[in-house]
């Protein structure tokens, strides 16, 4: 469907007000709300196209700019290993509870957007996935995706590299889908297993894919993109909200352990 791409909110945040990128479809109605979060180097072109393929599938599409406390609005990192370092640095200077904060504001944000259906998803790449995961941590996020998602498994998101994620991950109450690279260097198979074993421990629903891609394959610039993985893996993030992010649409309980099976 056709979208409207051109319109941001400077939202009040305890550190300051956070330029968010909207994308909605143009025509009338309610959709349900996603939260988008980019990678480090914050919303960049792909990232806008990304976030323009959701609203092209029916969904109100909310991308914040993650280091609104420390770059002018509206400011780009480059994808060069100035833009890189300086993404880098950012990512262990921001306090933990400002990502959290900043999470807080845009689901409450969607959820009172007279466009909205109420009903909320959360999507992110990179940093961008391990903070989707975070964000999933609010009870009203019903599914959340989360494309090579850095740091959980080291603990290093924030300052002072010492968050929480791992020990939360209980307070997970929709359905996450986990997309890796097998050949991503950020997150090495040690580190996923990490990563799949907190979510199954804790009995969450979730799906789990690994594929044979390297860092940022989703990214549709640069020398690591994989057109044909991307599609697939769109699909399989469009897959979840439709169905999760559908009125009506709610979790089965867990099973009875008495419950005699066939």
């Amino acid at each position: 469907m056709i979208i409207k791409d051109n319109q941001f909110i400077e939202l009040a945040t305890p550190t300051g007000p956070m330029r968010t990128h909207l994308f909605r479809p143009a025509a009338e109605g309610r959709y349900p709300g996603i939260l988008l979060f980019s990678e480090i180097f914050q919303v960049t072109g792909p990232i806008r196209r990304t976030a323009a393929l959701l609203a092209g599938h029916g969904f109100l599409v909310a991308a914040p700019e993650i280091y609104h406390e420390f770059e002018a609005p509206g400011t780009v990192l480059a994808y060069d290993q100035a833009g890189a370092d300086r993404g880098n640095t950012l990512k262990t200077t921001k306090e933990l509870s400002s990502y959290d904060h900043d999470a807080r504001v845009v689901l409450d944000f969607l959820r009172a957007d007279p466009q909205c259906t109420g009903k909320l998803g959360a999507m992110g790449i990179c940093i961008g996935g391990h903070l989707a995961f975070r964000a999933a941590m609010n009870p009203e996020v019903r599914a959340a995706v989360c494309f090579y998602a850095t740091d959980i498994h080291k603990r290093g998101l924030g300052k002072g590299m010492r968050d929480n994620s791992l020990d939360r991950v209980k307070e997970i109450k929709g359905e996450l889908l986990m997309i890796w690279g097998r050949q991503d260097p950020h997150v090495p198979r040690e580190g996923r297993a990490a990563v799949y074993n907190a979510i199954a421990d804790a009995g969450l629903a979730f799906t789990w894919h690994e594929f044979n891609g390297q860092h940022a394959f989703l990214r549709d610039e640069g020398p690591r993109y994989d057109p044909a993985l991307a599609y697939t893996c769109y699909g399989l993030a469009l897959e979840l909200f439709h169905r999760r992010l559908a009125e009506g649409d709610v979790l089965p309980p867990p099973s009875d352990p008495g419950e005699t099976r066939h």
